[in-house]
């Protein structure tokens, strides 16, 4: 079943945050002494994620990303991620992380059914990554980008926020782990969630970090798999790995955004920076299976044509990126 929009846009990714909480505080995606503890009931049980999970795919979702929040701090993710993996029709299983419990959750995750990883790296400087995350061990991630090779994942990809005056000298260095590692590397632009004035201070586009790698190397461009996101993607010839930029500031992908997104708490959302959000509590307690298949489609109906960032400026509320699964 193909599921679009109103504006034709084929829908067929389902990012689903399980939690909002991190064992990393990185300065752009939550406040310094964490969240506000909702309580354990605006939490939404494995129960009702696997319920809007099953709708989802029935629908037409093939792709289901696991987020957070940091997704591997919450109790009982694996059995979780492998009742995830079993549902009928379900294509393509991935998870995003911090990488700090990976070295000793990678064998599980693979077991599980999980197919991939992406890991959040932004420096590869241990003093530079302490102050991103606010005291993150680098070493404990490298460690677990390791032991996920060597239990059987393919490479992980890396996602790198890049932001001027933190880590953008370090560019070049990313673009290496394409060649050295075989890892393919993803700069996001820092985009506005939690700052209100003077972000912009930290943009750096899509273009300029291109021309900065073009500096020591050829890039190709590279056609994007089947379940790619909206990067565009560049190989280094001879290299393993790929470069990919996301250029959700200088240059809106949203003409080609294939992908809605559940909270933690149960808010379905067709657009990370559009405020409008729908409660999916009323259709999951208790379960109204035919009720959620009914809201999930109007949310994909109702997903806007683009949302409201420029280098100029922006128009959505305030928010903590973990609160909505980045």
């Amino acid at each position: 079943m193909n599921l679009t929009d109103s504006l034709g846009r084929k829908i067929n990714y389902l990012r689903l945050s399980i939690t909002d909480r991190c064992n990393m505080r990185c300065f752009y995606c939550m406040p310094s002494v964490g969240v506000v503890d909702k309580g354990h009931k605006a939490v939404l049980s494995y129960e009702e994620l696997l319920l809007i999970a099953e709708v989802a795919v029935g629908l037409g979702i093939e792709k289901i990303r696991v987020t957070g929040g940091e997704p591997l701090v919450r109790v009982g993710v694996v059995d979780f991620l492998q009742r995830l993996a079993a549902i009928p029709g379900l294509q393509h299983l991935a998870l995003t992380t911090n990488g700090f419990l990976l070295e000793e959750m990678a064998a599980d995750l693979f077991r599980a059914g999980v197919q991939r990883l992406n890991v959040s790296l932004d420096s590869l400087n241990g003093d530079t990554f302490r102050k991103i995350t606010r005291g993150g061990d680098l070493r404990k991630v490298l460690a677990g980008l390791e032991a996920a090779e060597r239990v059987g994942f393919p490479l992980p990809k890396i996602n790198v926020v890049t932001m001027r005056g933190v880590n953008d000298a370090e560019i070049l260095d990313f673009a290496e782990l394409t060649l050295s590692r075989g890892n393919s590397v993803r700069f996001i632009e820092y985009m506005p969630a939690i700052k209100e004035n003077g972000w912009q201070r930290y943009c750096i586009s899509g273009n300029e970090i291109l021309e900065r790698i073009a500096t020591k190397f050829t890039l190709e461009e590279v056609d994007k798999g089947i379940f790619s996101g909206p990067s565009r993607d560049y190989r280094i010839p001879g290299a393993q790995g790929t470069i990919g930029i996301i250029t959700a500031v200088s240059g809106h992908f949203c003409s080609e955004c294939n992908r809605i997104r559940v909270t933690s708490t149960g808010q379905a959302k067709g657009c990370l920076f559009a405020d409008a959000k729908t409660d999916l509590m009323q259709w999951l307690r208790p379960p109204d299976r035919e009720g959620l298949e009914r809201v999930l489609k109007e949310v994909v109906m109702t997903k806007p044509e683009r949302h409201g960032i420029t280098q100029d400026g922006y128009n959505h509320k305030n928010f903590n990126m973990s609160q909505i699964g980045g």
